[in-house]
């Protein structure tokens, strides 16, 4: 059987909205093994399954999920010190439908909701500032920067529902076997 690998140096630099959503897509259904460098911590959200960490000293950590993920398992005294750190590696598809539920697919259970949760308030908050019906016309950047922000909550938002669903599915049908 043949595996394929593949190593993606900021993939999203200079992408429009149409080819990052079919990106995003496109490496969600990947079968092969990736590598993904990248500034964009909301793409790594999305699409990662592991995120590969500098912490100093030629010493890496491989953390489940997203980048999200790695600043939550990090914790904060860790956090602060990031200098950049968007290294991911996404595992095989095949590999991540195993039998069982892994360390990182019971993390992801126990992390989803809460951030879920936030990207929700995210998005509450984002359409709240743009309900101001004089917001275009006093500050047009503000405007666009909002509505940009309030799409990636709303694309990192159905990711993250998606993912716990399928992770709760599947641990609903471990439990049931």
């Amino acid at each position: 059987m043949h595996r394929s690998e593949l190593l993606l140096d900021e993939p999203t630099n200079h992408l429009d909205l149409d080819a990052l959503l079919w990106l995003e897509e496109w490496l969600r259904q990947y079968r092969g093994t990736l590598l993904l460098v990248s500034h964009d911590r909301d793409f790594i959200d999305r699409v990662a399954t592991s995120v590969i960490a500098t912490e100093g000293d030629g010493v890496w950590i491989e953390y489940a999920g997203g980048y999200s993920d790695m600043l939550a398992q990090r914790g904060p005294a860790r956090t602060a010190t990031i200098t950049d750190v968007s290294r991911v590696v996404i595992e095989p598809r095949s590999r991540q439908m195993s039998k069982r539920m892994t360390f990182k697919d019971r993390h992801a259970l126990d992390t989803l909701p809460a951030r879920i949760a936030t990207l929700e308030a995210d998005v509450a908050r984002f359409s709240g500032l743009l309900e101001d019906p004089d917001l275009y016309r006093k500050n047009p950047d503000r405007f666009v920067e909002i509505s940009d922000a309030l799409e990636t909550a709303r694309r990192a938002l159905a990711s993250a529902e998606e993912q716990w669903l399928e992770l709760e599915m599947r641990r609903e049908e471990l439990d049931s076997s």
